[in-house]
């Protein structure tokens, strides 16, 4: 094994690990399985990571960076406050369809740690994880275009958070492309009606 710094190696793990869940299923990818998936052995894998739950919460911070990358890109100042809200929403979504499999993963993780006895907490910190996110982008947001909301950032985090999050889950169980894509806009309307002084 040639030397790697620990954060690599880590990544190198952590992104096999969402190959072999997103193909397997969390509950059947044993550490074995992500070791060999990463081609390493598995003392590497028990040196990068101490538990379960480690990889676990390395996996949920990195499906979600995943999105959030192609989200920021996206969300620079436009013309508009609404075209630039309605990029960022497009660019997500985009994410949403050309990997589907991987944002089925994040389901399974929430109920993997739910019925497991002592892994509640990731799911928790999923969930706080994707509202953080957002509220970080509406800060950023609000101070490059110079505006105000009609309600506190992390309402407006946790509504966006919790309907996107059932507006993806609805796409993976009925397929419908174009009826997401109205939801979308609709949203992008109600969250650009909560702007006062763009």
């Amino acid at each position: 094994m040639g030397r790697m710094p620990l954060a690599d190696r880590r990544r190198q793990l952590t992104e096999a690990a969402i190959r072999a869940m997103t193909r397997d299923g969390v509950a059947r990818t044993t550490t074995r399985s992500i070791a060999a998936e990463a081609g390493l052995s598995l003392s590497v894998f028990h040196y990068c990571f101490d538990s379960k739950q480690a990889l676990l919460e390395s996996v949920i911070e990195t499906i979600t960076d995943h999105c959030i990358g192609v989200v920021r890109e996206a969300i620079r100042p436009r013309t508009t406050l609404h075209e630039t809200i309605r990029a960022g929403f497009h660019a997500y979504w985009d994410h949403v369809v050309a990997h589907p499999d991987e944002h089925m993963l994040t389901y399974e993780l929430t109920q993997y740690a739910l019925r497991q006895p002592g892994f509640a907490h990731l799911a928790r910190r999923q969930y706080q994880l994707y509202r953080d996110t957002y509220g970080t982008l509406i800060e950023d947001l609000r101070t490059t275009m110079g505006f105000e909301l009609g309600v506190p950032v992390e309402v407006l985090a946790r509504y966006l958070a919790a309907m996107t999050d059932g507006l993806t889950l609805n796409f993976l169980v009925l397929g419908d492309e174009k009826a997401a894509g109205e939801i979308l806009d609709v949203i992008t309307d109600h969250v650009t009606g909560l702007v006062r002084g763009a």
